[in-house]
């Protein structure tokens, strides 16, 4: 990348956000180019990431009440974010999202399932109880692991019946595997993973508070 090429993409995406106001401009994973000043290398490009937080805040600062130009950025490392980011007028309201509760979570499988044909026997209730701790992220793959558990008895039970009929064996037209099924869910929550940690949600914790 060029010298200061990163300082004008920066400065591209705030003149786009004042053509389209009124707008949101959405900054996913902030602490990539929100870390703090002044910690860089000799490796970071001459000093790169403290001149494009420098382009980013003044930025900020320059948009104007009239632009009528929304920031929100979202990190999961809040710890090392630039102090300046959340100064009065810039960054300045912290919004702390937890993990989904019950509720939540129940409403995070509906979604991922809402297009895939679930056994009737299948208590999503129950299962939205035994995946506690789990993040939005954690519970689509826990969904789709299900899925995949299915197809796969279902391709399974489709090679088993061409190798029936090879022998001559009068087999059933019924699809085998009509349905994700409560021991395709429990199959995927063996091998499912949580991606937060106690200590993390300890340290998300107690940053709110400070």
């Amino acid at each position: 990348m060029w010298f200061g090429e990163s300082e004008a993409n920066v400065r591209d995406v705030f003149d786009k956000a004042r053509q389209s106001s009124p707008c949101v401009l959405f900054f996913d994973e902030l602490d990539s180019i929100g870390v703090q000043r002044g910690g860089g290398s000799g490796g970071d490009g001459g000093g790169a990431g403290d001149r494009v937080i420098n382009q980013l805040l003044t930025e900020m600062d320059g948009i104007g009440k009239k632009a009528n130009v929304f920031i929100v950025g979202a990190t999961n490392r809040p710890e090392i974010l630039d102090d300046a980011l959340m100064r009065p007028g810039r960054l300045d309201q912290l919004v702390y999202i937890p993990l989904p509760d019950e509720a939540s979570r129940l409403s995070i499988i509906k979604a991922n399932l809402s297009k895939s044909p679930i056994d009737p026997e299948v208590d999503l209730q129950k299962f939205a109880k035994k995946t506690e701790g789990f993040s939005g992220a954690d519970l689509t793959e826990v969904c789709q692991q299900a899925a995949k558990c299915a197809i796969r008895q279902c391709i399974m039970a489709d090679i088993q019946k061409k190798e029936k009929e090879k022998a001559g064996h009068i087999v059933d037209d019924t699809d085998p595997v009509p349905y994700i099924s409560k021991d395709h869910f429990e199959e995927a929550l063996k091998h499912s993973r949580k991606s937060t940690a106690k200590q993390d949600m300890y340290k998300y914790d107690e940053f709110r508070k400070k």
